[in-house]
């Protein structure tokens, strides 16, 4: 026997009966028969017999479903299925659409020739379905005969014109009325003043299960837990949404997390506020769903949100709390910042049994996913790993580590990323320096500060900003700062200018003063010109050792050590990937350095911008400077030779 015909249709059809009856404020029936149906506390009709079923089937010609069947064994008919069908069809009244709703050719009007079997079935399903609603709010109840699974079972769809929505679909009558159940539910848990308060056995075993699951989250034990949230949240019982979504925002899920019902008490809002506001800000323009979300919040929740709002679009959000773990909190972000992700992680992991939650339903730190720094710390496997580590005071088994994220050594930026955009690159590496103090080594300047952490494209972009001048000579880098292993710095690249060889300086030497300096170029999978690579070692300010390769030619200078030698690489260049991961990881270990992957992709780093990798021009050769906005000395557009000097510089 399936499990759709083994269902005890009769006591779920009494116990939905009960619960709408209790939920009615006395005298509040609709018309005669519901007046009927409260005093009797049943829904239904009267059973269907078999002879009656088997008349039906004929008339239609064809078997009905197992589930719908058995359930016309119980109930000829059925009102207030959910709150927006008020009668579904039995024996009499059930009848083929044949596009009733005129909604047959709009759907076969947008087939193509791409089109696949899920929607060329859905497009014909007006013309076939068996109609079940009767008495509605514009909604249509349809069972597919040709959405047929192994048991016999025909597909539900539900459409209504006022969802502005595709029809939802329901692998059978029985699931379709589940969820019919779950909806009335939904709609009565919010019940006003002056009706009754909506208690029955089905909320007090679904509040039970919401109590159980707020300790055993803090225990470790989310995975069970989450199943009893998300069964209490699809029957709209308080607090379960918030609860639930705060495991599924460490699982970084952010579609329709809300935290509903909890980001609204000043106690939990400074910690689901942040996370909240930050996917806001990250996917929408419009402030006003923001407001709408925040419904029912006091005046100073609101303005919190706003606040953090604007930290949020200036990069400048950071996250606080109390407490031991809150040193910790700022341990992992002076790490992070210059780009040891996986120590801050650590330092965070070490510090979280210490965590003490703002209240009963506070399951774990969340504010820290919207901190521009920290946040890029999450990862799914990092948040099962901070799900599953007991905290609050509670105790439980601690989970394996998380593995790492940065790889060792350099050869990953060999690897082709998601977009392939990663084709050239370049970085500077300086030993015995911390990493604030590059912009002193390879800047203009001796005030040149770092910018904010920010994404390189942030960074890009806001370099832009203000820009008045480009020209063809000038490359100055921008470049984002970190630590690169045990006593190293570096500055990296990842989307340079164009390598001209006739051109390039390299700022090693400059890097190097008083310590030593690494400056590597590589653009052997470039897309612009042809394949090249250059490496630089300086000492205390003067050049030891260096190599290009372009144009099918190495040049090189002073003595190279043999792990570096070009002569080994370039022999054969049919394969620019192997060569260019061969290199890296030759570099890397003669100088016992590494960058870190994941900060570098996905987190945020310091940036500025370097002096020029390029020298002046020299006279005769021409150059182009372009300006944006007035200047009275020169065209926007100015041609110019090395006679005239760099302009501006």
């Amino acid at each position: 026997m399936t499990g759709t015909t083994a269902i005890d249709w009769q006591s779920l059809l009494l116990r939905w009966s009960g619960e709408w009856a209790d939920s009615l404020p006395d005298g509040e029936t609709q018309d005669e028969d519901d007046e009927t149906a409260r005093r009797a506390r049943w829904l239904g009709f009267p059973p269907a017999s078999e002879e009656r079923i088997a008349a039906m089937e004929e008339r239609l010609g064809l078997r009905m479903p197992p589930s719908y069947r058995e359930f016309l064994k119980v109930t000829d008919g059925w009102r207030h299925a959910g709150e927006f069908v008020w009668l579904l069809a039995g024996t009499e009244n059930a009848r083929w659409h044949n596009d009733e709703s005129g909604l047959a050719d709009m759907y076969e009007e947008f087939l193509d020739e791409d089109a696949g079997p899920e929607a060329r079935r859905e497009a014909g399903m007006w013309r076939r379905a068996l109609q079940l609603d009767i008495e509605s709010d514009i909604t249509h109840v349809l069972m597919d005969p040709e959405d047929v699974d192994e048991d016999g079972e025909w597909a539900v769809y539900t459409w209504a014109s006022w969802r502005a929505a595709p029809p939802e679909r329901y692998a059978n009558f029985l699931e379709f009325m589940r969820d019919m159940h779950r909806e009335f539910h939904r709609l009565r848990a919010g019940q006003g003043d002056g009706e009754p308060e909506f208690a029955n056995d089905t909320t007090r075993r679904l509040d039970t299960l919401v109590e159980e699951a707020r300790p055993a989250v803090l225990s470790g034990g989310w995975e069970r837990a989450v199943k009893a949230l998300d069964e209490a949240k699809e029957y709209g019982r308080p607090r379960a949404a918030g609860l639930g979504d705060q495991i599924r925002r460490l699982l970084g899920e952010t579609y329709m997390v809300y935290f509903e019902g909890l980001v609204t008490d000043p106690r939990y809002a400074p910690e689901l506020l942040p996370p909240l506001v930050a996917e806001h800000a990250r996917s929408s323009q419009d402030d006003s769903t923001l407001t709408f979300h925040l419904r029912g919040a006091g005046e100073d929740v609101v303005s919190l949100a706003y606040a953090i709002l604007d930290q949020v679009r200036d990069g400048a959000y950071r996250y606080t709390v109390d407490g031991p773990f809150g040193e910790a909190v700022e341990r992992a972000r002076e790490l992070a910042r210059w780009g040891e992700a996986d120590g801050a992680w650590r330092t965070l992991m070490d510090a979280l049994p210490l965590w003490e939650p703002l209240g009963p339903d506070h399951l774990a730190p969340l504010g820290w996913v919207a901190d521009s720094v920290l946040g890029p710390l999450l990862t799914p496997e990092r948040g099962r790993e901070l799900l599953s580590t007991p905290r609050g005071g509670q105790t439980g088994e601690a989970p394996r580590p998380t593995a790492g994220l940065d790889p060792e050594g350099l050869a990953w930026l060999a690897e082709p990323d998601p977009g392939d955009n990663r084709t050239c690159f370049r970085f500077v590496l300086v030993e015995g320096v911390e990493p604030q103090e590059l912009p002193g080594r390879l800047a203009d300047g001796d005030d040149t500060k770092l910018n904010g952490p920010m994404t390189f494209w942030e960074a890009y972009r806001r370099s832009r900003r203000n820009q008045r001048e480009v020209s063809s000579y000038d490359d100055r880098a921008l470049m984002a700062v970190g630590r690169a292993g045990t006593g190293w710095s570096f500055a990296f690249d990842g989307d340079p200018a164009p390598f001209d060889r006739r051109r390039f300086v390299s700022p090693a030497a400059a890097a190097g003063e008083g310590t030593r300096a690494v400056v590597v170029w590589s653009g052997l999978r470039t897309r612009r010109g042809s394949p090249f690579f250059h490496l630089s070692v300086a000492r205390d300010g003067a050049e030891q050792y260096a190599f290009t390769y372009a144009d099918g030619e190495i040049r090189q200078s002073g003595e190279i050590p043999r792990a570096l030698d070009p002569s080994r690489y370039f022999d054969d260049l049919e394969d620019e990937a192997e060569v260019e991961r061969s290199l890296l990881d030759a570099v890397a270990g003669e100088f016992g350095v590494h960058l870190p992957r994941h900060a570098i992709v996905n987190g945020r780093l310091h940036t500025f911008a370097t002096r020029s990798w390029t020298r002046p021009p020299r006279n005769g050769e021409t150059y182009v400077v372009i300006r944006t906005g007035r200047d009275e000395a020169q065209p926007e557009d100015d041609i110019r030779t090395g006679e005239d000097g760099p302009s501006s510089r």
